[in-house]
């Protein structure tokens, strides 16, 4: 019996921080962020999910930040845009 067992990665959800200024260019409402999770399949079908991966990109200076690297501000705008 053949096996087929993988990873891939999921589909983005991205999510526009309005009323949040990035901190490298201070301009406001250009931050977008982007989670994706990565999962386990057997056969083409997704059955578990492995981790997630999260990043905030500003649109103006092509910043990225990652969620270590995330301001209370950027928390704050996650949590109620949800």
């Amino acid at each position: 019996m053949i096996l087929f067992f993988g990873t891939k990665s999921g589909k983005k959800e991205a999510k526009t921080l309005h009323n949040v200024a990035c901190p490298h260019c201070h301009q406001t409402g250009t931050l977008t962020a982007v989670r994706q999770a990565n999962q386990a399949h057997v056969f083409w079908i997704p059955v578990f999910t492995i981790n997630n991966t999260s990043y905030a990109e500003c649109s103006h200076c092509k910043r990225v930040y990652y969620k270590e690297e995330f301001t209370p501000e950027m928390e704050q705008a996650l949590i109620s845009s949800k």
